[in-house]
C-alpha cells in the first residue's frame, strides 16, 4: 500500500506479491504524501516513476527486474516529451512495453504506468568449508 487515498477509495493495492512476480498497479503522477498533481506531463513522469521505484523496492525489487511495462496516457502527443524520463529508468533494463491512448479517472492525470517484476532469486549460501 502506498498510501494513496485511491488505494482505499477504490479497493486495491498499489503492488501486489505472487510467488516471484511483483505486479505494480496503475499509478500516476500524485505524490501521494501531499495527494497533489504537476499539471506538466514530464513532471507526472518522473513522480510516477518514484511511485513505482518505491513500490517495486518494498517488494524487493528495482527497475533492473522490470519485465514489462505499460503507458496510459489520454493524449498521445504527450508521450515523446517523456521518453528521455523513461529511458533513464528503463534504456538499459528493455522490458517489453506498451503505450496505450485512453481516458484516466482524473482529468489532471496525463501520465500512468503499470509494470510486472520479477523478483531477483536470492543469493545461495557459501558451500560449508570441509
Amino acid at each position: 500500500m502506498s498510501g494513496s487515498t485511491f488505494e482505499e477509495e477504490i479497493g486495491y493495492a498499489r503492488a501486489v506479491i505472487d510467488g516471484d512476480w511483483v505486479h505494480v498497479s496503475g499509478t500516476t503522477g500524485f505524490d501521494y504524501a501531499t495527494m497533489t498533481i504537476s499539471a506538466d506531463v514530464v513532471e507526472q513522469a518522473e513522480q510516477c516513476l518514484r511511485n513505482v521505484e518505491s513500490a517495486l523496492a518494498e517488494a524487493g525489487c528495482s527497475f533492473a527486474d522490470v519485465v514489462r511495462v505499460r503507458y496510459l496516457l489520454p493524449d498521445r502527443a504527450d508521450f515523446a516529451p517523456c521518453w528521455p524520463t523513461l529511458r533513464r529508468c528503463f534504456g538499459d533494463v528493455r522490458p517489453a512495453a506498451t503505450m496505450l491512448v485512453c481516458g484516466l479517472s482524473d482529468p489532471r492525470m496525463k501520465f500512468e504506468m503499470e509494470v510486472c517484476a520479477r523478483r531477483p532469486a536470492a543469493p545461495r549460501p557459501a558451500a560449508a568449508a570441509r
